[in-house]
């Protein structure tokens, strides 16, 4: 039986459809999300119509290929954190989409049923689920609004859709620009909103993947005072060798002024740059930022393996770096970039599981 909540919801979704998409009204009155309303806009700008039967049609071969080269440095990014998914909502009946910033489909994860065309068709590689060619779901409305959203049945613009309950949330890259998006979506199934924070975090997950492995001499890690440092919530932002800053994620545009490609670290914070490279080299490699706005930030300070590796060996007697916190950086990184899975991070870091498990659980 239908709970009492799920009533109320289909019948708000009906009457919205009954003003918007069928009186043709500019507003549904608030009965559904602002961004579901303006995706029906849209679609019918498009000249979509409700009715029309849904196509999930697949780009050419040769087009996917290419899809599939260009957008590597998503995949590769995505790749732990979209298993690790996977497990989280197997036993939910949803399953995981990641798709470029065009709507196409690039990967999947989690319970598909192959038996099920509706779960079939939609998670092939290849298929174009923009807006425009299947109408409003979480995936061309996350891509068009450029926020996380949530849509359940009916709040899909076709009818044929009216199946499909839904989250998803943008992907942006280290330079802010939207390359693509990740989605839950399941079938006849009931709404579990709780799946829009999954799928943000999970989404900050492969950002922060992503920042990690743009080519950076420096990596702070930003957070409010008060709030500890290694977590999905941090502000990650990575410099150059002369501070010029080479990536960032979501979380850090959001909480620096000013923050963009290319821009200065000098003209971020209160504190020449070369301070935040010896905060790096300190036992304790934390700090007190202030922001040009007075606000002030806390930061981590770690140099790449890389930037360390080229100068010489780091021991305490010669950088001032302990090995221990330098293992800890690279196994946070390593577990970062692979979503949680210790059997990846373990290869990146090219030990044993084993090993992997028993430095995770020392305690210094």
């Amino acid at each position: 039986m239908p709970t009492e909540f799920a009533q109320h919801r289909a019948r708000s979704i009906a009457a919205a459809r009954q003003q918007v998409l069928q009186e043709r009204t500019a507003t549904a009155s608030g009965l559904t999300a602002p961004w579901v309303e303006r995706s029906w806009q849209r679609c019918l700008q498009l000249g979509l119509e409700p009715g029309q039967r849904v196509q999930f049609d697949v780009i050419s071969p040769a087009r996917r290929a290419q899809t599939q080269e260009a957008n590597q440095r998503l995949l590769q990014s995505a790749k732990g954190i979209m298993q690790g998914l996977g497990k989280a909502i197997a036993n939910t009946g949803y399953f995981a989409i990641l798709t470029n910033a065009d709507g196409v489909v690039l990967d999947t994860s989690g319970p598909i049923d192959a038996r099920d065309l509706r779960a079939s068709l939609i998670t092939r590689v290849g298929t174009d689920l923009s807006e425009r060619a299947i109408g409003t779901t979480a995936i061309g409305t996350a891509l068009a609004e450029q926020q996380p959203v949530w849509l359940h049945r009916g709040e899909h613009f076709l009818l044929d859709n009216g199946h499909y309950t839904c989250a998803g949330a943008p992907l942006f890259d280290p330079e802010g620009s939207c390359m693509g998006m990740l989605d839950l979506t399941g079938v006849d199934v009931p709404e579990r909103t709780e799946l829009k924070h999954l799928v943000m975090q999970s989404a900050a997950q492969i950002e922060n993947a992503l920042v990690l492995s743009t080519q950076h001499k420096l990596l702070l890690r930003l957070n409010w005072p008060g709030h500890g440092l290694g977590s999905t919530a941090d502000a990650l932002l990575g410099l150059d060798a002369d501070g010029f800053v080479s990536g960032a994620n979501t979380v850090a545009r959001q909480i620096v002024p000013g923050l963009h490609p290319g821009v200065h670290a000098n003209d971020l914070f209160g504190l020449p740059y070369q301070a935040l490279f010896d905060a790096a080299r300190r036992s304790d490699a934390t700090l007190d930022v202030a922001l040009c706005n007075g606000l002030r930030l806390r930061a981590l300070a770690t140099r790449t393996t890389q930037d360390v590796g080229a100068r010489q060996p780091a021991t305490r007697q010669n950088s001032g770096v302990p090995i221990r916190q330098m293992q800890a950086s690279m196994i946070r990184q390593a577990m970062e970039q692979a979503g949680g899975n210790v059997t990846e991070a373990a290869q990146a870091l090219g030990i044993s599981r084993a090993t992997l498990y028993r430095k995770l659980g020392h305690k210094d």
